[in-house]
């Protein structure tokens, strides 16, 4: 084609194809997968004129060889919108790219079906497509099956003996759209640029955490003396199988690293700490070391390579919390006073969230020797892994630069592939969105202060829509820092509702230790527990749990989880209307192409989100979003069955449902056809 005026050259190509996705910022970062998760791949496709078009998705490994072809399909004609899915089965950075062509075998059963019916150019019609035939079966590489049918197409549609109709038929056979299907004709091929996709493990997408406080478990309190003693890395390994045995994945742990003394926070955060407050974890170094040291209290590295070990043996993973700020007594502030912030008083500025003040905590400035600075928590992040943890809980990451976010965790990942950092970023959703661009794998979410039908139904749209290819929410009902005043005010069934929730609308989710007993006394006028266990240890009455049912809840929850695929993924939501303003319905659906087991997989989530009062009305259910065709008389529509109470139902598609928040708060139902 001739040059562009400039000297510009174009990229639109004979067969456009634009708006593909998911892309990330015209492919600036890369779209992220799971292995053995489909991925939807969409584009529009068209072209000048009436010819037919078509697309093909193209999955090219890391290696760079080709490792799957899908041809799309049209989900909207008169927008030339086209989908598929593709599914990558190995870790690494992947790409893939859409082709589009011109489809001649289309085109010409368009028009040749009009003009035979209407007797208008019915030879030529017929010639064509018998030349058409000859031409697609003359392709090298073609097996003999298809180039079987393709030649025989052709001679029917030159067989003058037979009537023209029979002659179009032959033309148009099974055996010919599968032979074209399989292997199509393709013209004017155009393709896209190649996106990349990251490809990770499963628990990057889909697990259940549990955070605890290794100081609580063991902790013992002297009447006599009236001081504490500390638990320990070893006496929080007797917990471990009771965490294990409730099915979650990751057991998380709070900073394990000596405290600082200056400034020591007291109990429910005041400033006058006594001698046996043991102060924040977060508030990190003392002379017994920083970031890469464990509090002597806790143990020695040796006790932490035996917690690792005993939860590795349980199918657990440990995570880490990388809390990137220092006491007034870590080493870096006297080996590095340049990584802070110096005040005109000469004085080092201290963390602040105003009213809150947080004089325990000094913040690192990465605008002073960032060199310094990065190589340094590069370092210290290996120490951990060389021990044994897999996932890092980073605190605050939005306070900290994006660029050394996105430095530190390709660095650490290009070695380390299997290690997962989860974002806590309560901030804008510009910073929480960017953050997971960059890199984190996983990110705290506005969840744990959606409380509404519609604050619900709108969040869980919102995340499992174009979102879901680059930011994997993980829910958390509380955590030691939030309790919410629906929390504190729900009782028993707020807690089991937010569990159900959680577990459900999302697919990694997170519990805070003493859930299962239902902790919600907060301190007054914060939306915080009382007595937080940042300030004090907490040992708990872990057979005072069991009165609650809240443990049996969650173990029947995650292990829910593990069966259905379903709960697996973050796309394939369908919010369903229902009468009741308090009752919200949600379904989440894998087709059996896109699901692990080859098989289809559907559970429907039906819950009060009302903890005070029983809620009653109908659920309008979208069967097809179910993947079942509506009942030809009109009767039951679906047999489902409660995963939670092992209840069977039958219902149409408009059931009545009633659920008492303090004896059935929801159903999570198993979707059957009638």
């Amino acid at each position: 084609m001739p040059p562009l005026p400039g000297g510009a050259s174009s990229s639109i190509g004979r067969i456009p194809v634009v708006d593909v996705q998911p892309v990330l910022e015209a492919g600036r970062w890369p779209a992220k997968a799971v292995v053995g998760e489909a991925v939807e791949i969409t584009a529009r496709v068209f072209r000048e004129g009436h010819d037919a078009v078509a697309a093909t998705a193209v999955l090219v490994g890391p290696d760079g060889a080709e490792h799957a072809r899908t041809r799309m399909t049209v989900v909207n004609k008169g927008l030339d919108s086209y989908r598929t899915d593709l599914v990558p089965d190995a870790t690494g950075r992947w790409s893939f790219r859409v082709e589009g062509w011109s489809d001649p075998y289309a085109t010409w059963v368009h028009d040749a079906s009009i003009k035979v019916e209407a007797g208008v150019d019915v030879e030529l019609m017929l010639a064509e497509g018998a030349a058409l035939m000859a031409r697609a079966a003359a392709r090298d590489g073609l097996p003999e099956d298809a180039r079987a049918a393709l030649e025989s197409a052709a001679a029917g549609l030159r067989d003058t003996e037979t009537a023209p109709r029979v002659r179009l038929s032959a033309g148009q056979s099974a055996e010919v759209v599968a032979a074209l299907d399989a292997h199509p004709l393709r013209e004017l091929l155009t393709a896209s640029p190649d996106y990349p996709l990251e490809v990770q493990r499963p628990l990057a997408l889909a697990g259940s955490w549990y955070e605890m406080f290794p100081r609580s478990e063991g902790a013992t309190f002297d009447p006599s003396t009236r001081r504490w003693r500390s638990g320990t890395l070893r006496t929080a390994a007797a917990r471990l199988p009771a965490i294990a045995q409730m099915g979650f994945d990751v057991v998380y742990l709070t900073p394990i690293h000596p405290i600082g003394t200056t400034y020591r926070k007291g109990r429910n955060n005041s400033l006058s700490a006594q001698p046996s407050d043991p102060g924040s974890p977060y508030a990190i170094g003392s002379p017994d070391g920083g970031h890469d040291a464990i509090h002597p209290e806790l143990g020695t590295f040796a006790d932490f390579d035996a917690f690792v070990a005993r939860a590795r043996d349980l199918g657990l993973e440990v995570a880490l919390d990388l809390a990137l700020q220092c006491s007034p007594d870590h080493p870096w502030v006297t080996s590095h006073p340049e990584w802070f912030t110096t005040r005109l008083d000469g004085s080092i500025a201290y963390a602040e969230n105003p009213p809150k003040k947080y004089q325990d905590i000094y913040p690192v400035n990465f605008d002073n020797d960032p060199a310094g600075i990065y190589a340094e928590v590069r370092r210290v992040l290996q120490v951990w892994i060389d021990h044994g943890v897999t996932a890092f809980r980073v605190d605050n990451p939005h306070t900290k630069p994006l660029e050394f976010w996105e430095w530190l965790i390709a660095d650490v990942n290009a070695s380390h592939p299997d290690v997962i950092f989860l974002a806590e970023a309560f901030t804008r959703p510009a910073m929480m969105h960017t953050l997971a661009k960059i890199g984190f794998h996983q990110s705290y979410s506005y969840f744990t202060w959606r409380n509404t039908r519609e604050e619900i139904a709108e969040y869980l749209e919102e995340v499992s829509g174009p979102g879901a290819a680059y930011m994997r929410p993980s829910f958390w009902p509380t955590t030691h820092d939030i309790l919410t005043p629906y929390m504190q005010h729900g009782g028993p069934p707020a807690f089991a509702i937010r569990a159900i929730l959680a577990a459900t609308g999302a697919p990694t989710w997170g519990i805070y230790s003493g859930y299962e007993l239902v902790e919600n006394v907060p301190r007054p006028g914060v939306e915080e527990q009382i007595d937080n266990e940042k300030y004090e240890y907490k040992p708990r009455n872990w057979f005072a749990a069991r009165q609650t049912g809240i443990g049996d809840l969650l173990t029947r929850l995650n292990q829910v989880r593990r069966e259905h695929p379903a709960l697996q993924r973050l796309r394939g939501l369908t919010v369903h209307p229902t009468t009741d303003d308090a009752t919200i319905c949600f379904s989440r659906r894998v087709t059996a192409a896109q699901s692990p087991t080859g098989k289809a997989d559907t559970v429907l989530v039906v819950l009060n989100t009302d903890p005070h009062h029983t809620r009653e009305g109908h659920v309008e259910l979208d069967l097809a979003a179910l993947g079942l065709p509506a009942p030809a008389d009109g009767g039951a529509a679906l047999v489902v069955r409660d995963l939670l109470s092992g209840d069977t139902y039958t219902w149409d598609a408009n059931p009545y449902v009633r659920l008492d928040p303090w004896a059935r708060c929801g159903h999570v139902l198993a979707v059957e056809a009638p």
